[in-house]
């Protein structure tokens, strides 16, 4: 533990990642754990006045962020620091002096970092330091918050110089009576019209065509504010720059009147299918106008949104008016080709901007516009990354953030095209959750479906040749690979598992459906175990390396214990009817395979070589001779399941590691009926769970649209790009 010399009054960037870390996890708000300190609350023996003590900030921290074993010496530090806050003035507590912290002062230091809408936080904090409940602050009491957002700034590498006399001039133009005081009306207006105070507070949504969707962001190279020209200095993040069009402002300047974000709609009928340049200004510096072909120096030029043209401002009249969408042009959905249409036209209102525009799509010939779907929280921040770049290089109408509402709305939106794809970013749960979208609703195509995969697993991107794992590649690369795929069928299998006694209590199923493989056994068990420890404590799970630690950890301990001895006892499994016999094998585990990749990449199929001369195996329902197996190999559009036995760990890994080719091939089906007589741990695609005595029905669902990235050399099935 680090001195107190050290942790008086500062935390480490280190301390601020770790802490935010925690907070993805939690499900409560500061409003609903600052109610246990109230006269009343289950915490309020550890409440005096303004303040809480040592032991009641440790239980805040606990509460808040749903954690039981909150490290004591980070605890410390927090303490530390919240106890040497700036009151400016403000009245001091008696126990602040003797070692306590204002619960006001914590409470809004987190709210502004919660994943809420920044309305509420406004009206939240304004709440929070209305002592008496008269609906005004005082100037003090706004000092305080403004205090707290600015150390929320600065651990969020904003460069606070600029952000405070922002926040300054933001106070000065709210009481415009010149009284001292700040209505709550004020208050929440004043705040709702200063952009770099929405950026701190998280606003992720356009309220409005043309309104830019900011964040701050450190820039490693000269770059001057689109509005003062002035070049933008300091060493944390210098300015807010837009994720759609890249235009660029100092903070104090967002609120000067920027020039309008790029349109992403037409909204009369009179401009569908007028593919006309969208400019924005940019620094173009040391690059070549494209119409004059001579060099752009800084903020003297512009570029189309669409097709990335850059001419001077001079010469945007002298080139051509057309746009046409440049490299990306198979991808993108431009602006013309969506349209407003009244409430009338379409009653669903499932794509209703927040301004209250309904708007559809108009086919563009030739193109394959790509739906987007992004799970923000695969990958760690990958998701949230890969989000704002496929917002700057497509239309964001196109992009969805699947925390907001699901496939639903993108699905919807794009149900009158016969013409384009679908992107899925995330692991092989958000590609199975897209499915089970398409299936539910009614469209008139079923779109072919790439995937971009984001996290650890990801083995059914493997089987298309997607890779393992984004690792940073630029998107435009990948997008040319989407448009050189080709196209492949997959099967779905649908699961039924019924309980011999319904009222006996286990773990809910997690699917309905299995896209990639279902097991019993050992790697269930793993799994299970990760799973449960992960459940428990998710902060200790927050790096993919970590990740594969905390796996290899359990896979040792089930070696060592072997959970799963003789498992093979306690189920009988039936292929279209017909028994398997596993009675002279020494298995811990089976797995029922659709795709040729399971535990990040391991075949336990095998690969399969027909011997010369041996004719082709004629299609059969099931096929259990162990000979005939040999020859056979996995297609996952062939309506048919492999049956795989497993030894136990050990051999696990030697598969993963190729020091074995292949786990024991047991059966070909397209049919499966398992029963078992006790308690065993199974999973579906990487879910676990603990089923209790069951008899399990596995047939053949559907087929879906899948995209397989041309073959890479050196050639191979699971080679990572």
């Amino acid at each position: 533990m680090a001195s107190s010399d050290d942790t008086e009054g500062t935390l480490t960037p280190v301390d601020f990642i770790q802490l935010q870390q925690y907070m993805e996890y939690s499900t409560l708000s500061v409003k609903d754990v600052i109610k246990e300190f109230h006269p009343g609350g289950r915490l309020a023996q550890h409440s005096f006045g303004e303040c809480v003590d040592a032991q009641g900030f440790c239980l805040f921290l606990k509460t808040y962020l749903e954690v039981d074993d909150f490290p004591a010496d980070f605890c410390q530090r927090l303490f530390c620091y919240f106890q040497h806050v700036d009151q400016d003035g403000a009245a001091k507590c008696t126990l602040s002096k003797a070692g306590g912290v204002f619960l006001r002062d914590v409470s809004c230091y987190f709210s502004v970092l919660e994943e809420r809408q920044p309305r509420e936080k406004l009206e939240f904090t304004f709440k929070l330091y209305d002592k008496d409940n008269n609906g005004l602050l005082d100037s003090s009491e706004v000092d305080r918050i403004i205090t707290q957002m600015m150390r929320a700034a600065d651990y969020l590498g904003w460069d606070v110089t600029e952000l405070r006399p922002v926040l300054k001039d933001m106070m000065t133009a709210i009481d415009v009576d010149d009284s001292g005081t700040v209505t709550l009306e004020e208050w929440v207006k004043g705040g709702m019209n200063n952009v770099p105070l929405l950026v701190l507070l998280g606003l992720k949504m356009t309220e409005r065509d043309g309104q830019h969707i900011w964040r701050m962001k450190h820039f490693n190279k000269p770059t001057y504010c689109s509005v003062c020209q002035s070049m933008l200095l300091g060493l944390g993040k210098q300015g807010l720059c837009c994720n759609c069009c890249k235009y660029t402002v100092h903070s104090q300047c967002a609120n000067k009147n920027p020039e309008a974000c790029a349109r992403t709609f037409v909204k009369s009928k009179k401009e569908i299918g007028v593919a006309a340049h969208d400019w924005i200004r940019a620094d173009c510096n040391s690059t070549k106008c494209q119409v004059c072909h001579k060099k752009i120096k800084a903020l003297v030029g512009r570029r189309c949104v669409w097709c990335q043209e850059m001419r001077h401002d001079e010469c945007l009249l002298s080139g051509l008016a057309t746009c046409d969408c440049g490299p990306l042009r198979d991808h993108i959905l431009p602006p013309w080709a969506i349209y407003a249409v009244s409430k009338e036209e379409d009653t669903s209102l499932l794509n209703v901007t927040p301004d209250g525009h309904v708007l559809q799509i108009v086919p563009i010939p030739d193109t394959h516009p790509l739906l987007v779907f992004v799970n923000p929280k695969s990958g760690g921040k990958q998701g949230e990354r890969v989000l704002r770049k496929f917002q700057y290089l497509l239309n964001p109408r196109q992009v969805y953030n699947l925390s907001n509402g699901g496939p639903a709305p993108g699905l919807h939106f794009f149900r009158n095209l016969h013409q384009y794809r679908i992107l899925a970013c995330g692991g092989d749960g958000t590609v199975g959750w897209l499915l089970d979208a398409i299936d539910k609703e009614d469209l008139q195509v079923r779109p072919p479906v790439a995937v971009l995969p984001l996290g650890t697993g990801n083995d059914l991107a493997r089987c298309l040749r997607w890779g393992g794992g984004y690792e940073g590649t630029g998107l435009t690369e990948i997008l040319k690979e989407v448009e050189a795929s080709e196209l492949v069928l997959m099967d779905r299998w649908r699961i039924q598992v019924i309980p011999d006694d319904p009222t006996e209590a286990g773990d809910p199923v997690p699917y309905e459906i299995i896209n990639n493989y279902f097991s019993i056994g050992v790697d269930a068990s793993i799994a299970h175990r990760f799973h449960s420890m992960r459940e428990k404590h998710p902060q200790r799970f927050n790096s993919r390396m970590k990740n594969k630690l905390w796996y290899f950890e359990f896979a040792t301990s089930e070696t060592i214990s072997a959970s799963c001895k003789n498992v093979k006892n306690s189920f009988t499994i039936e292929c279209c009817g017909r028994p398997l016999d596993l009675s002279s094998m020494s298995l811990e585990g089976i797995a029922v395979l659709n795709i040729p990749s399971m535990h990040g990449g391991s075949n336990l199929w095998g690969e399969s070589k027909k011997p010369e001369g041996v004719p082709n195996v004629e299609s059969s329902e099931v096929i259990t001779d162990p000979e005939l197996l040999k020859t056979i190999s996995q297609d996952i559009s062939d309506k048919r399941l492999e049956v795989v036995g497993l030894e136990g760990v050990i051999e696990m890994g030697q598969i993963y590691t190729g020091l074995k080719s292949a786990g024991h091939r047991l059966a070909q089906t397209c049919q499966i009926t398992i029963r078992t007589i006790k308690p065993l741990p199974m999973q579906i695609d990487g879910e676990p769970w603990m089923q209790p005595p069951c008899t399990i029905h596995i047939s053949h669902k559907n087929q879906a649209n899948m995209l397989m990235a041309a073959a890479t050399k050196p050639s191979g099935f699971f080679h990572l790009k």
